[in-house]
């Protein structure tokens, strides 16, 4: 069952009482990755990822009752046995896309939205896939109320991609798969990228790089070792 929504422009950031706190993280985030630079290949960031930080309200998108940490620099969970990724993560991930203004991102793992709406902020066009139904419909509903028109949402398996949105300038996957789902390098343009968390549950992982030649040739390099939730599929 699919469950599609458009939803409306990027959030304008205003006052909300976090704005100290959100300067907080992106500094934190900033150091996090001079310190990673040897690994990463990456000493700075995109001015544009670390803006998107800036304004996207994360308080927004986890539980009301964990608020409060919504800027500290690790994972929360969200419910449903999901987290939403430490902010350092988002930025990394986001960053290593390379996408531009005009560019098309499909997102596999929506969440509560948060890497949804960072995407939101520096690409023309968000397309996120959730298998957890609750969490999906919630997602779109937060989405929408925070003014995210450039993002559309649907409820299905993301091990599928979404063929009828392809192809993607970019895919970035949000949960951890044992292998690269060839879907989802199917429905890469050429010259295009996959950022993915790869490795089994529970064991090592790595935020994976993989890159579509022009010729449709595919290269794959390692980032760093990370920890995610699995990639569930669909019975």
């Amino acid at each position: 069952m699919a469950l599609v929504i458009l939803l409306s422009l990027p959030f304008a950031a205003g006052p909300d009482g976090f704005d100290r706190e959100r300067a907080a993280m992106v500094r934190e985030v900033e150091a996090m990755v001079a310190e990673t630079a040897a690994e990463t290949g990456r000493p700075h960031l995109d001015p544009r990822v670390l803006a998107a930080l800036g304004r996207v309200p994360r308080h927004e998108f986890v539980p009301p009752r964990i608020a409060g940490q919504a800027y500290a620099n690790h994972p929360l969970p969200i419910g449903h046995g999901q987290t939403i990724s430490q902010p350092y993560i988002v930025a990394l991930m986001t960053d290593l896309l390379a996408v531009g203004p005009q560019a098309r991102v499909l997102e596999i793992g929506t969440g509560s939205g948060y890497q949804a709406a960072v995407l939101g902020e520096v690409a023309g066009e968000v397309y996120t896939v959730e298998i957890v139904e609750p969490l999906a419909r919630e997602a779109a509903a937060r989405l929408s109320r925070l003014g995210y028109r450039n993002v559309v949402t649907r409820a299905g398996d993301g091990y599928a991609g979404w063929p009828e949105r392809a192809p993607f300038d970019a895919v970035l996957v949000t949960a951890a798969p044992d292998h690269v789902p060839p879907a989802l390098v199917d429905q890469l343009k050429p010259g295009g990228r996959l950022v993915l968390p790869l490795g089994e549950a529970g064991g090592t992982q790595s935020l994976m790089v993989v890159e579509k030649g022009m010729d449709g040739s595919v290269t794959r390099r390692t980032v760093l070792p990370v920890r995610f939730v699995p990639l569930t599929r669909e019975p």
